[in-house]
């Protein structure tokens, strides 16, 4: 398959309180960034986010069991970060980057790492998970 290069493409533009939530959302979560790398590029299963090789994969900043994982990358789907993988039998245990995903990833890659949260960031990020205001 081959691809083109238009000048006239463009890529998604979201509104910053989008982007500031799905900022939030990826900094509070215990998720390093080089999972998400590696999601730029292919899926990522479960198996490999949670427990002890997350942790040896570097995706995790603490050992995260497999529903305390899948818990924060669903939170990633709601605030438009991530995606599920589907196959031809329906949806997976492996996970992808969305178009926002990809540019908060580029943009971080570039500076090296997310920022620390700051406690107002962590406590407005868990009242929105926790309760799930629409968002």
């Amino acid at each position: 398959m081959t691809s083109v290069k238009s000048p006239n493409l463009t890529s998604l533009e979201y509104p910053n309180p989008t982007k500031k939530r799905a900022e939030r959302a990826l900094f509070s979560s215990p998720f390093n960034l080089k999972l998400f790398v590696a999601m730029s590029s292919q899926s990522v299963e479960l198996k490999s986010i949670a427990a002890h090789t997350g942790l040896k994969n570097n995706y995790t900043n603490y050992l995260v069991s497999e529903l305390v994982a899948e818990n924060y990358l669903l939170w990633l789907i709601q605030v438009g970060v991530l995606r599920r993988e589907v196959d031809g039998q329906g949806i997976t245990d492996s996970f992808r980057l969305t178009p926002l995903g990809h540019q908060l990833v580029k943009k971080y890659t570039e500076n090296g790492n997310f920022p620390k949260p700051n406690v107002s960031d962590r406590l407005n990020n868990f009242i929105n998970r926790w309760l799930r205001f629409p968002i």
